[in-house]
């Protein structure tokens, strides 16, 4: 199979690219996709993003997590570079874990709209505690909103039982 061709990639404008502005508020504008060469298919791109930050909405101090995103495509994905870049826009974000998490995953449906998507937050525990948001979606009647409905009443949250490879 061939590789992508310049028209594939021309809405490609961050990969590469040695000027890169890195945003320090929210900035859902900054994500970029690109073709999935393969729709016919059902297959799930995974993220594990370990060095995830936002701020306490009511301290203003910093709150770490390790995301991970995996979703299964339709016709559009996510571009690797702008999601690290969109994440990091979270820096100087005051909101609370779970917001994050729902945020995140309304922005990733609204830019690929895929067939199935799901964003988990291993947060840093503070005070003795950790909070592990997770939040999925499967398009609407579709086998993938039955997925999703199954995934969330089954979903293990023992990090020790994600695999970090």
């Amino acid at each position: 199979m061939a590789g992508r061709t310049e028209d594939e990639l021309e809405r490609i404008t961050l990969l590469g690219n040695q000027g890169t502005d890195y945003r320090f508020q929210y900035a859902p504008d900054v994500l970029e996709t690109f073709d999935n060469k393969h729709p016919e298919r059902d297959y799930f791109v995974k993220f594990n993003c370990p060095e995830f930050t936002s701020l306490c909405p009511m301290t203003g101090q910093p709150d770490f997590a390790t995301l991970y995103i995996s979703y299964i495509p339709d016709r559009r994905m996510v571009e690797s570079k702008s999601l690290k870049l969109y994440l990091f826009s979270f820096r100087n974000h005051g909101d609370f874990h779970e917001d994050c998490m729902n945020i995140i995953m309304n922005d990733l449906i609204a830019l690929m709209e895929p067939r199935y998507i799901e964003v988990w937050g291993k947060f840093t525990p503070r005070g003795g505690i950790s909070i592990d948001p997770y939040c999925n979606w499967g398009r609407p009647g579709t086998k993938y909103e039955q997925m999703a409905e199954h995934r969330l009443l089954n979903h293990d949250l023992y990090p020790e039982k994600v695999d970090n490879r």
